[in-house]
């Protein structure tokens, strides 16, 4: 008897134990829970119910079935692509999608794996809009290419509930022969402007130093032009001098010379003399010489001979005062300034350079004007 209520009372234990575990997994399978970024599509004997909001819901046990979709943006690797482009370059590219689901009932009932189709599809994309490209465009047209994926992509999608928010091509690298063959290129291209750029430094070098030695050469011709006006002046008014002081002998020293001739007249040993036609009027005014009858009332003043109106307008007699007065104004000139300035011009330390006939023009001008003109009572070394 003790073992059959043995017996008895284990199968009673086990029964106990099944019907436990039974109710457990009745529960479990009854109770679904919908997180907030959550929506189930919900589903009894293969039959579509609706949609499962967020929180806790209850569903009939092992006949139904409930498929979850995240409603956030979701992020979709492509893998790397290999590509002809429309000139035969070939290349290869990546890209990164972000979809989001906008209807979980299209994403459950109208395609199988909407993250596997949209992942395929931006694939065929990519590659279609690589060889529809040329090379250069691949590489600089990034923002161009992602657009048409995109618009490729919306369409299909769209139909499964799902919107294609950005689309973006993280690399696209030609062959390793055309990479080559690129940098080769952008090599050339370099030395290329690095000559252009050295020789426009050249030209532009030649040129400043041609602009300031005309320059320099400008103020040294102008220099030497200054001073040899200054030096003809000069020698205008040492001959005036001497005029000056010529008239200041006057007759005086034309009444010595007479009778020194006369003297030598005399003491020849010829018996024919040649009296001049004016010997009278050289002895009268012999004579006032020795007496001292040539002197004025004032006492100092002696009697000349004057030149004509002719002659002293000619030797500019009247106008000496001036003249010395332009010559001291015109002399002070600052000949190691000006050849400073030139130095300084032919190194390019002073970018002020003029033209040359202007310059000269206005130096003709600035001597015209300080007293070399016709008619004002100078003289010229072309006039001595």
């Amino acid at each position: 008897m003790l073992p059959s209520v043995v017996l008895q009372g284990g199968g009673l234990l086990f029964v106990a134990v099944v019907f436990l575990l039974l109710a457990v997994a009745l529960v479990y399978s009854s109770i679904v829970i919908i997180r907030p970024y959550q929506q189930g599509a919900y589903t009894v004997l293969g039959s579509y119910r609706g949609l499962l909001d967020q929180g806790i819901h209850f569903i009939y046990p092992f006949v139904s079935d409930v498929t979850r979709f995240d409603m956030r943006t979701q992020t979709l690797d492509v893998p790397r692509q290999e590509a002809i482009t429309r000139d035969n370059s070939p290349v290869t590219a990546d890209a990164v999608v972000y979809i989001k689901v906008m209807d979980p009932k299209k994403a459950f009932l109208e395609v199988e794996n909407y993250e596997r189709a949209t992942s395929n599809l931006a694939q065929t994309t990519l590659r279609a809009v690589l060889g529809d490209m040329e090379l250069d465009d691949t590489l600089n047209k990034r923002g161009e290419i992602n657009s048409r994926i995109r618009q490729e992509l919306d369409e299909p999608t769209d139909e499964w509930g799902i919107r294609v928010e950005s689309v973006e091509v993280r690399e696209v690298n030609p062959s390793k022969d055309v990479q080559r063959a690129m940098e080769q290129q952008t090599s050339a291209e370099r030395k290329r402007r690095a000559m252009i750029l050295e020789a426009q430094g050249e030209r532009r070098s030649a040129v400043e130093t041609a602009e300031g030695d005309k320059q320099s050469n400008i103020i040294r011709a102008q220099g030497e032009k200054q001073s040899q006006i200054l030096e003809a002046q000069g020698d205008a008014i040492s001959t005036v001098l001497r005029a000056k002081s010529a008239e200041s002998m006057g007759e005086r020293a034309i009444i010595d010379k007479g009778m020194e001739t006369l003297e030598g007249i005399g003491g020849s040993e010829s018996t024919t003399f040649i009296l001049p036609q004016e010997l009278t009027s050289l002895v009268g005014r012999y004579g006032k010489h020795l007496t001292g009858s040539d002197v004025k009332e004032n006492g100092h003043v002696l009697e000349g001979l004057d030149f004509d109106e002719e002659t002293r307008e000619m030797l500019g007699l009247d106008d000496i005062e001036k003249i010395l007065g332009q010559i001291d104004a015109e002399a002070d000139v600052d000949v190691e300034e000006m050849e400073q300035q030139a130095q300084k011009i032919k190194h390019g330390e002073d970018s002020g350079i003029v033209d040359a006939n202007e310059a000269i023009e206005e130096m003709d001008q600035e001597f015209g004007d300080g007293g070399n003109a016709p008619g004002d009572g100078s003289t010229d070394k072309d006039d001595l």
